[in-house]
């Protein structure tokens, strides 16, 4: 095992080469010890070069939608009237508490997606 640290994108993507290599070794084995610290240092990397915080509130409203097929007269009873619905997938109503409450509630999307641009 010669693990390096990750200083830059060059050694990101050697680590992702090098991964690719020991990803379906056996557990136990020292290639499985690898593939467990290189995974540990490209999280590491890329959460600190490439974070990615909480979804947009819209987003991810949206990406609910598509999972369960939902059309927007489906969020209805977590928005309000269908004008209400379409001023808030526009994003030209923000969303309410109470709403929040009722997606997160009624549609399971986080709290913290719902409330990401609260702040």
């Amino acid at each position: 095992m010669n693990i390096k640290p990750i200083r830059n994108d060059d050694d990101l993507r050697a680590a992702f080469a090098r991964l690719e290599t020991v990803f379906q070794a056996a557990e136990g084995s020292p290639e499985a010890d690898e593939m467990e610290v290189l995974v540990a240092l490209i999280e590491s990397y890329e959460n600190k070069h490439y974070p990615v915080g909480p979804a947009d509130p819209v987003e991810a409203i949206k990406f609910r939608m598509e999972q369960q097929g939902l059309v927007a007269k489906d969020l209805e009873p977590f928005i309000g009237s269908s004008g209400r619905v379409s001023e808030v997938l526009n994003r030209k109503r923000p969303l309410s508490l109470r709403m929040v409450k009722r997606l997160h509630d009624g549609l399971r999307i986080p709290y913290e997606s719902l409330l990401s641009q609260a702040a």
